[in-house]
């Protein structure tokens, strides 16, 4: 029983001793621990967003609009974060920015298009 509760206890050491080490390492590389966390959300965003990136075109201007929002809190986590982590999702953030400008073109058009009707 006495074996049980000192490997347990040992078990318990080494998981604290890896959460600090992991800790340590992201203090090294200047990284707050909120921004990485918010970049670990952003890049579950970043996966959604790259699927609705093929497609934006088809998308209500409601629907542009929430993308263009989403998108904006992506790109402010990643930029906190060193672009050598996240290289692997380079292409993904790439295409998520060319639809994000896309739409924003697509929208300065259509409201520029309202203004001349109006006038």
């Amino acid at each position: 029983m006495e074996f049980i509760a000192l490997l347990i206890y040992i078990l318990i050491l080494i998981i604290f001793c890896l959460i600090l080490f992991a800790i340590m390492q992201l203090k090294m590389a200047g990284i707050q621990i909120k921004d990485f966390w918010s970049f670990i959300d952003a890049n579950k965003k970043l996966d959604k967003l790259y699927r609705y990136a093929k497609r934006y075109d088809l998308m209500s201007p409601q629907q542009q609009l929430v993308y263009l929002l989403e998108a904006e809190r992506v790109f402010e986590a990643f930029d906190k974060i060193p672009s050598m982590v996240w290289e692997e999702e380079h292409d993904k953030y790439e295409d998520v920015l060319n639809a994000y400008k896309d739409i924003k073109i697509l929208r300065w058009n259509n409201n520029k298009t309202r203004e001349e009707v109006k006038k």
